[in-house]
């Protein structure tokens, strides 16, 4: 398993081959692993791009909020007004997919945005 981790954050440290989405709102789809070795589980969500920094994924009433630093993204887990996680990472915008891995608990995560929404929420 360490063997795995080591692999992701090789993958995540090499140069990005492609930016996030430009700002809006998008379909998506989320991706998560409890385990840095495991199959990802994917699902539909949300996302948010507010600017180059700022952005939201949204499943059902679970919305990470992220905050992408030059080189570390800052996530909060938040149900409603209520915080139920957070944590800090490296992370990677590749061939348009955001991934990063929450150190801590052995979770990898990507978001992957699909088509643009239009109207307002």
């Amino acid at each position: 398993m360490r063997g795995a981790v080591l692999l992701l954050l090789a993958v995540l440290a090499a140069p990005a081959a492609a930016a996030g989405p430009a700002p809006g709102r998008y379909q998506a789809t989320l991706c998560v692993s409890a385990s840095a070795s495991a199959p990802l589980s994917c699902g539909p969500a949300e996302l948010n791009v507010r600017s180059g920094s700022r952005v939201e994924v949204r499943v059902a009433d679970i919305v990470y909020r992220l905050h992408l630093r030059p080189e570390q993204v800052d996530v909060a887990t938040m149900q409603g007004r209520m915080q139920i996680d957070e944590f800090s990472a490296e992370y990677a915008w590749r061939d348009g997919v955001l991934s990063f891995l929450d150190a801590d608990k052995q979770a990898r995560y990507e978001v992957r945005p699909g088509a643009r929404l239009t109207g307002s929420r």
